[in-house]
C-alpha cells in the first residue's frame, strides 16, 4: 500500500510518500518522499491555489499512490485562516479526485494518538516519532513534510487495523 499524505497549510503544504513493505521478513514502513510545497506570499490566492494544484498533479502523477489522507477540518478562532486553510483542502481534495484517488481523512487528534501513542503530542514529539517509524536519520523537513508523512502512517496503520478487525469478524 503506497499512501499520500498531505498537511494542508496556506504558506507550506507538506506532502509525505509511505509504503507499506509487508514483506515476511521484515515488514515496515517506507519513506519514498517528502517535501513541502511553498507558497509565495506576493501572489494573488487564486495564482497560488493555481501553483499548489499543479505540484500536488506532477507529485500524485510521480509517487502513483493507492489512496490520498489528509488532516480533517479542524476549527479555528480566526475565521479568514480557517478559510483560507479550506481553500488549500480544498485544492488538495481536487487533485486526489481529478488523479482518481479515494481520500481518507482523519482528525489531528487521531493522527497524533496512532503515530505517537498520545492524542496531545507536541510537533518535535511527532516528528521524532515520525523519524524513529520510518526509520530515517534525521527528523523530515519542513516541518510540514513530517506531518505529511504522519498522516500517511496514521493511513496505513488504521487501514491494517480494519483489515484485521473484518477478518476477525468473518
Amino acid at each position: 500500500m503506497r499512501v499520500f499524505g498531505i498537511d494542508c497549510g496556506t504558506e507550506c503544504t507538506g506532502y509525505g510518500v509511505v509504503e507499506w513493505d509487508s514483506s515476511p521478513r521484515e515488514p515496515r514502513l517506507i519513506s519514498l518522499a517528502a517535501g513541502g510545497i511553498r507558497l509565495p506570499k506576493k501572489c494573488p490566492l487564486a495564482q497560488r491555489l493555481a501553483l499548489l494544484y499543479a505540484e500536488l498533479t506532477t507529485l500524485l502523477s510521480v509517487h502513483q499512490p493507492d489512496i490520498v489522507a489528509v488532516e480533517e477540518v479542524f476549527y479555528s478562532v480566526n475565521a479568514k485562516s480557517a478559510l483560507k486553510l479550506g481553500q488549500v483542502r480544498g485544492v488538495a481534495l481536487l487533485a486526489a479526485a481529478n488523479a482518481n484517488l479515494s481520500v481518507a481523512e482523519y482528525a489531528p487528534l487521531t493522527i497524533k494518538s496512532t503515530v505517537v501513542g498520545y492524542g496531545l503530542a507536541q510537533k518535535e514529539q511527532v516528528q521524532f516519532m515520525v523519524a524513529r517509524l520510518l526509520q530515517l536519520d534525521a527528523v523530515p523537513e519542513p516541518a510540514d513534510a513530517a506531518d505529511a508523512l504522519a498522516i500517511a502512517i496514521c493511513h496505513i496503520h488504521t487501514a491494517q487495523t480494519l483489515a484485521i478487525q473484518n477478518g476477525a469478524n468473518r
